[in-house]
């Protein structure tokens, strides 16, 4: 029989492998978390950290008077007092204007970033709501489809957003944000004499459901509990508080707030009474002007956009001395690029990270100066979270230096998606360990690289496209026979949507037509960028499309042009 000694004697100590079952743990120090069955909600635990937060520069001050959200384009601003009122004001005044609204039904929130959403969604969550925010720039089909995986009750949108949604699909209606109504819910000339709305909220109910690209057919709905939100907050307020810092954190927020890692940026922000800079359409000159004015210390950032900064002379004409760090995610980034970024920013560091929706975000960090110089890795393994490498084909688990399917097991994973057990059976095993779909590795010490997808997402950006429901799209043109959609490499995106078309016989269908005919259809991140005309789909004898082998068509042939 096995001691627990022998457990811990089979753990290599640098790696976090353990040879005795193939598992890769944590070497971050484990992390408290409330006791699971003690009643409590993401927003009343991110509050109470709020409470006992004092930043640095502002020590001895009242938190309620500090800001916690700038909007950038108007000036405007929500301090924590504010948020804090708000958030009471609104759950209060939802409750009674819905009388029927229960714990566990789901509210759809269509809008644009504004001051207004972080309070709607933290007044929801207080009150078991489940909360499903969505892209406002999706298009109809793509809204529709989103409302019917989730099966919302009721919807917030604003008079930009509200024509996209699906009038009838919505029990309690729908509520405009931007209305008199909803302002005065969250300006109630009584809400400091108003008592909070008593739900019992149990941290396994479900808090929230993001959308996240599935690799077969269209977005699924990734359900996340209150008791996995709880966890990925406390790893990154647990991470803060180990590296203090004397000055006041101000970050730049050019994540969209749907996006689980706007989403939980945002509430990271609030348990450390941290300012946030609302950045609203995205453009390089307007980042650098708010990083000057605002004297912003963070951002996160893609791969793409640390290559700007390298590249841009833009940067010349702004004060960027107040930036420390920068959170780079989405895809691996190149040891020459982090490196000319190090030559021209040498007091800046870059935080490289690895996360998903299914795991409510941050799964594994670079943390401190030591670490952040591992180029091209994501870092290590966050606190209470398990690992294995696992090889697609037999299903043994890995040692470190080969290169296999990450899994990933601990509080942080979703609970499943939405309506589709089959979906959530394939991801999730019995176990509990999460299939990331991800071609990974571990080196000796722990550290995590990524190799591949296995999945076939096209990274626009900081975004996720689906092959599969652009060519769907494409298969609905009556010119075209057979379709494929590939990644292009391309150094300001990361990667574009590419479409190889097999023509009808006789059709004259260019390149221009595809385009648009797919841009009618998606939000803009999803269209189609480059077309190439093709006899065949090239298919292996299961008919799965050949990938790998139409990129690399397509890259040889831009080469040969050049």
């Amino acid at each position: 029989m096995q001691t627990k000694n022998d457990d811990s004697r089979s753990i290599d100590r640098s790696s976090g492998y353990d040879r005795r079952t193939g598992t890769y743990h944590s070497l971050r120090p484990s992390l408290s978390l409330p006791p699971i069955d003690q009643p409590l909600s993401t927003a009343e635990f991110a509050l109470s950290l709020l409470r006992k937060s004092s930043p640095p520069a502002t020590s001895g001050k009242n938190i309620e008077a500090l800001t916690y959200l700038v909007n950038s384009s108007s000036g405007d601003n929500l301090t924590y007092g504010q948020l804090l009122r708000g958030v009471r004001s609104l759950a209060v005044s939802i409750r009674e204007r819905f009388p029927s609204l229960s714990s566990r039904d789901v509210a759809f929130i269509l809008s644009p970033p504004s001051l207004h959403v972080p309070v709607l969604y933290l007044a929801l969550m207080s009150i078991g709501i489940v909360v499903s925010p969505a892209n406002p720039i999706g298009s109809e089909l793509e809204v529709s489809h989103q409302v019917e995986v989730s099966k919302p009750v009721i919807a917030f949108a604003t008079s930009q957003t509200v024509n996209k949604l699906p009038s009838s699909s919505f029990p309690l209606g729908i509520v405009l944000m931007d209305s008199p109504e909803f302002l005065s819910w969250l300006n109630r000339s009584d809400s400091s004499s108003l008592n909070p709305v008593q739900v019992r909220i149990n941290q396994s109910d479900p808090a929230a459901i993001l959308f996240s690209s599935g690799t077969t057919g269209r977005v699924k709905g990734v359900m996340l509990t209150h008791r996995s939100l709880i966890a990925s907050t406390s790893v990154s307020h647990q991470r803060t508080l180990q590296d203090p810092v004397d000055y006041d954190r101000v970050g730049l927020f050019s994540l969209p707030l749907f996006h689980v890692f706007g989403f939980m940026m945002m509430i990271r922000a609030i348990t450390l009474g941290e300012t946030l800079v609302l950045l609203g359409r995205f453009e390089l000159e307007a980042m650098l002007k708010a990083v000057e004015k605002y004297k912003v210390t963070g951002m996160p950032v893609s791969p793409p956009l640390i290559v700007a900064l390298v590249k841009s002379d833009l940067t010349k004409k702004y004060d960027l001395r107040s930036l420390r760090s920068l959170g780079c995610g989405g895809a691996p980034l190149g040891k020459d690029v982090a490196q000319r970024f190090k030559q021209k920013f040498p007091d800046v560091e870059i935080v490289q990270g690895y996360g998903l929706t299914e795991s409510s975000g941050p799964a594994a960090a670079t943390f401190g100066p030591e670490e952040t110089v591992k180029y091209g890795s994501v870092g290590r393994i966050s606190e209470n979270l398990e690992a294995k490498i696992v090889d697609p084909s037999t299903g043994e688990a890995l040692p470190p230096g080969k290169n296999g399917e990450l899994w990933l097991r601990g509080p942080i994973i979703m609970k499943g998606y939405v309506g589709n057990e089959k979906a959530s059976a394939e991801t999730v095993d019995e176990e509990g360990w999460l299939k990331t779909g991800d071609l990974c590795y571990f080196d000796s010490e722990g550290f995590l690289y990524i190799v591949d997808r296995l999945k076939e997402l096209i990274k626009y950006k900081a975004y996720q496209v689906p092959p599969v429901e652009l060519e769907q799209i494409l298969h609905s043109n009556p010119d075209v026979v057979d379709a494929a959609v590939v990644p292009f490499p391309d150094e300001d995106a990361g990667e574009i949507p590419m479409a190889f078309i097999v023509r009808k016989p006789g059709s004259s269908l260019n390149e221009s037509q595809v385009i648009d005919f797919v841009a009618k259809q998606v939000a803009p991140y999803k269209k189609v960028r480059r077309v190439a005309f093709i006899n065949v789909i090239p298919k292996n004898p299961a008919g799965k499309i050949l990938r790998r082998e139409l990129t690399k068509i397509a890259v040889e042939s831009n080469a040969s042009k050049l």
